[in-house]
């Protein structure tokens, strides 16, 4: 039996998070140059995007570009940033009925890019069967940090007091405001760490980890891993007795 017909398609994560790595060993390990890993992993977003659309998850987010990859090399970088340019076409999400939106930290990317994801995201903004969110010049401290500014900046101003930032107000000022958090982290690449990704929304994600490398993580993978996840027991603080009531 396939993995595929073990899932329980009424089980399935609303919002799966997805670190792609790998990309660059997948490619040294071919005696290739690494350029061509992150080529390949642009065909293996197509395919999962596809699959997940076609599985019924509701968002699905993908760790494309850390703040921390500012330090790779720079041919690299513009190798990365034009795959951004050349690969990420508005037909695919359009014949598949995904919304595009991106988080991260907008002013360090080139125009011509940050252009190319504004006009897709507004070309896209109504459709309603997935939203694809890419996490690009993206790191979750960045992320904290820059919410705890904007709350500051509402208590300096008076618009909001010390004593009522709750919770509530740090989601509310998060770039992930408008979905919800992950229920299903999933690795590859055979790391096991989140690497300063949506830490604060992943509190109660579930982990899954896999050696595969990003351009080999096939459909077959992503339902080992839901199936994985479908037989995870989420208590959130409570009894298993509590659970199972």
């Amino acid at each position: 039996m396939s993995f595929k017909e073990k899932i329980d398609f009424n089980r399935i994560p609303r919002h799966i998070a997805m670190i792609m790595d790998g990309n660059g060993r997948w490619a040294q390990a071919k005696g290739l140059p690494r350029t061509a890993g992150h080529s390949e992993g642009v065909s293996t977003v197509t395919r999962i995007t596809e699959e997940c659309t076609r599985l019924g998850v509701k968002y699905l987010t993908l760790y494309t570009f850390s703040t921390e990859n500012w330090n790779r090399p720079s041919l690299e970088i513009q190798a990365l940033m034009q795959l951004i340019l050349d690969r990420l076409l508005e037909d695919v999400f359009m014949k598949n009925n995904v919304r595009l939106r991106v988080i991260g930290d907008m002013s360090r990317l080139p125009v011509p890019v940050l252009a190319h994801l504004d006009e897709i995201c507004e070309h896209t903004k109504n459709n309603d069967r997935m939203t694809l969110v890419l996490a690009i010049s993206y790191s979750s401290r960045w992320e904290l940090t820059n919410a705890m500014q904007q709350i500051a900046q509402q208590v300096k101003d008076g618009t909001l007091k010390a004593e009522d930032v709750n919770e509530d107000t740090i989601n509310a000022n998060l770039q992930t405001n408008f979905m919800p958090e992950p229920d299903l982290l999933i690795r590859t690449g055979g790391e096991y760490r989140i690497s300063n990704y949506l830490l604060w929304q992943c509190a109660y994600s579930e982990f899954y980890f896999t050696n595969k490398f990003w351009p080999d993580f096939l459909e077959e993978e992503l339902y080992e891993a839901i199936v994985d996840f479908q037989q995870r027991e989420r208590r959130y603080g409570k009894t298993s007795a509590q659970v199972q009531q």
